[in-house]
């Protein structure tokens, strides 16, 4: 049907630029008087003939193109469509012979549109590296969320430390200019999340899934490497496609449980003159199902980064980043910031227990 509405708008638009010169052309040759009159009579005539041929030709085809849309249309009702109309397969079916990349297809689409029912949760996040142990709570909201240091190295903060972070929330709420850019910090995260998700179906090829019981229930364990035929397009594009490694699927809910990722091969950027990221640099991403029901909400518990790269010719960088969660209690949807602040400054559930040192290989 597309190409039958491209032709009418077309031949709508060609046939009035004829009748309009047909017009001025006769117009034109009769000014010149009755030594003419025989020459303008007969061009007249031709014009005529021109014109009804040209119709012709514009009516045989668009009838032509019309049959041809039917019998496409009849064989195919959505052949001229690339939309994706079919629901995502209910929760619990097993995997039998099934197509990984629909498996994860599914997997993206429940991740991507968490947001259209998840709740909001107050929780306590412990980051460890070499300089020690550091705890926050934070509190979800909306707008972002709201986070107020709590232990270093498992001791609560001094006077001074309560200060300044007492001082980082007040101007937060006091500055619709540190509000937008709280939001905008927010939002770009969230956008960086769902385009790397994005990535998972078409940037690597999967082998079939395999069952395995974990925390989680029984999950679908599925190994992966990159695409060859997947082109990148951006930074974040080429580091995630230069990996490869195993992703764990909840069979239950279709929910990601857990990803890991290591880098295939160095990922230069300005044929490795403005930086690179080296082989083996690693990560680990693990999931937990913190409200009850088929759906519910999932929560990061854990999250390990461990690159190493060099950036502008030779100074060395490290990512290392080792992050766990818990402690996860749902708090009022539509928080404001500031009823966040009130909140986050109350007492949390915070880990008794300090979780294992920064691993540096895998």
């Amino acid at each position: 049907m597309a190409e039958l509405r491209v032709f009418l708008l077309l031949s709508l638009a060609i046939m009035p630029v004829f009748s309009i010169n047909s017009h001025h052309g006769c117009r034109a040759v009769m000014r010149f008087g009755p030594h003419y009159i025989r020459a303008t009579t007969f061009r007249m005539e031709a014009i005529v003939q021109v014109r009804k041929l040209i119709g012709f030709c514009c009516a045989a085809a668009f009838l032509g193109l019309g049959l041809t849309a039917l019998d496409s249309s009849a064989e195919s009702p959505l052949a001229s469509s690339n939309v994706q109309t079919k629901t995502p397969r209910k929760t619990g079916d097993a995997p039998a012979s099934e197509d990984p990349v629909r498996l994860v297809r599914e997997v993206v689409y429940n991740e991507l549109h968490d947001h259209d029912t998840h709740g909001y949760w107050k929780y306590w996040i412990e980051r460890q590296s070499g300089k020690g142990s550091h705890t926050d709570a934070q509190v979800e909201t909306p707008d972002g969320p709201v986070t107020r240091a709590q232990l270093v190295n498992g001791q609560p903060l001094s006077a001074d430390a309560r200060a300044e972070e007492d001082q980082r929330i007040n101007q937060l709420l006091a500055s619709r200019s540190e509000q937008a850019k709280h939001r905008k910090e927010y939002a770009e995260d969230e956008h960086r999340i769902g385009r790397i998700l994005a990535l998972l179906p078409d940037a690597f090829v999967y082998e079939p899934a395999e069952e395995q019981l974990m925390s989680e229930g029984l999950c679908y364990h599925l190994r992966f490497r990159p695409n060859p035929a997947y082109p990148t397009h951006s930074i974040e594009s080429r580091i995630f496609h230069a990996m490869a490694g195993d992703l764990w699927v909840s069979a239950k809910n279709k929910r990601l449980v857990r990803l890991d990722g290591k880098l295939q091969e160095n990922v230069d950027f300005g044929y490795g003159i403005l930086g690179r990221l080296y082989k083996d640099g690693w990560f680990r991403l693990e999931r937990t199902h913190v409200s009850a029901g088929n759906g519910g909400d999932w929560k990061t518990q854990r999250l390990e980064v461990h690159m190493i790269g060099r950036a502008i010719l030779f100074k060395t960088i490290a990512r290392e980043t080792s992050e766990v969660r818990g402690g996860f209690t749902p708090v009022p949807s539509g928080l404001t910031l500031q009823e966040a602040a009130w909140l986050v400054g109350k007492p949390v559930s915070l880990p008794v227990t300090q979780p294992a040192s920064i691993r540096v290989g895998r």
